[in-house]
């Protein structure tokens, strides 16, 4: 018969039986769905993430500016007579 190596021994150890095996069920549950993601490289992701913001710069505000008519936050002119 094969002994397992449980994923966290610390938890297991600190745990009582029922406690841990529905600790552990929560950690093959976890890892089950980590498993299920689908992976993107990195390079892949930056690249995508180039490409959508060169797509946008054009209606980005930061990059292109507000003009002073549209701005909500544009100073208020306050006229006064003394």
């Amino acid at each position: 018969m094969t002994r397992y190596r449980p994923i966290c021994p610390a938890l297991v150890c600190t745990m009582s039986g029922s406690s841990s095996i529905t600790a552990m069920k929560k950690v093959v549950q976890q890892l089950q769905l980590e498993a299920g993601l689908n992976h993107v490289k990195v390079s892949q992701a930056a690249a995508d993430l180039k490409q959508f913001c060169l797509q946008n710069a054009q209606h980005d505000p930061l990059l292109t500016g507000v003009s002073s008519s549209t701005n909500p936050f544009r100073s208020q002119i306050v006229c006064s007579f003394l």
